[in-house]
């Protein structure tokens, strides 16, 4: 069992009382505030409407963890489209799509013996994945433009971290690969899809 399971464990089960196998493996919600972008400048577009689509659905199964996270790279993603993806147009539509959000851990070697004991060594690795995709429809149904923007980030922890303190690694790296994907997406949009900005 993975070193994060244990942790789990040992963290959940002497509070919840119940059996795990019983019950989803949702850690403490910590003080983490929602990502938001609703205050960076809007990307206008000429179309009627802007829906916003979570096609990624997060896996519970190893080694994917984005459900462990306080907030998760994709619902980060998706309030990105809703704040900053706005509709001044009168006809078409456009669809910003989460295509790909998964965080992806990997244990890493750690040191044994003497040395192990008086070191403390990163013991596993976070990778988070993005992929967001943005079409420009026409009134029947037919793909005029659409752009697409794929970034990555990970990040690591030392072995006896706490429940807290991953929380608050997961946290950070999130935040981190959504300020790359700001970066990157608007800078795809306004290159790819500039005829179609006011």
């Amino acid at each position: 069992m993975r070193r994060l399971s244990r942790l789990l464990v040992a963290t959940l089960l002497p509070v919840a009382g119940l059996a795990l196998a019983a019950c989803e493996l949702t850690p403490p919600s910590g003080d983490f505030p929602e990502l938001t972008y609703a205050h960076l400048t809007p990307l206008r577009f000429d179309v009627a409407s802007v829906e916003v689509e979570q096609a990624y659905q997060p896996s519970s199964e190893a080694p994917n963890v984005e459900l462990l996270f306080p907030v998760r790279p994709g619902q980060a993603a998706a309030n990105w489209g809703r704040d900053r993806l706005q509709a001044v147009g009168a006809s078409r539509r456009m669809r910003y799509i989460v295509r790909e959000a998964p965080v992806i851990e990997t244990a890493l070697e750690t040191k044994s013996g003497l040395t192990g004991v008086v070191t403390r060594d990163q013991s596993e690795r976070y990778e988070a994945r993005l992929t967001v995709e943005v079409e420009i429809l026409d009134d029947g149904g037919r793909t005029e433009g659409n752009a697409m923007t794929r970034v990555v980030r990970s990040i690591t922890v030392p072995e006896n971290a706490t429940l807290h303190e991953r929380e608050e690694v997961w946290y950070r790296l999130t935040q981190k690969v959504m300020n790359d994907m700001n970066t990157q997406l608007e800078e795809t949009l306004k290159r790819i899809l500039f005829r179609y900005l006011r």
